[in-house]
């Protein structure tokens, strides 16, 4: 939100980390003289080095391709265990169903009928495989 002080370093500065964060953003300005914003509009999008997409009253929309994320070596993991609560309902509808706690691992699934099963590797074709 571009306020009556204007175009301020604390502002680009929002403005940049709301871009490297989203890449569109949206800038509220707000000035009643229709030449001024679009002169404002163009100049920070040649300061950000983003493009102005749309100018609609005195909302400003602007574009910016986003940065590549350098991976942490955390985001490879595969998942962890997890506690499901398992349900088991009595033939007789007039009892409490029997409620079970398991703990799934990570290359386990949980059938239908409450059994825990191993995950099976994907099959992959003779083809595809002497491919790579």
């Amino acid at each position: 939100m571009i306020g009556s002080d204007g175009w301020t370093a604390a502002v680009k500065k929002e403005t940049e980390a709301a871009l490297d964060a989203h890449g569109l953003i949206k800038v509220r300005v707000f000035s009643d003289d229709r030449a001024a914003r679009e002169a404002l509009f163009q100049s920070v999008a040649d300061e950000l080095h983003a493009a102005p997409i749309q100018h609609i009253g005195k909302l400003l929309v602007l574009w910016r391709p986003m940065p590549e994320r350098e991976k942490l070596p955390d985001e490879d993991r595969k998942p962890g265990p997890r506690d499901v609560k398992v349900l088991k309902y009595s033939k007789r509808g007039g009892q409490r169903p029997e409620v079970r706690k398991l703990r799934v691992l990570g290359n386990q699934r949980l059938s239908p009928g409450g059994q825990i099963k191993r995950a099976k590797p994907k099959t992959v074709s003779i083809k595809k495989r002497s491919q790579s």
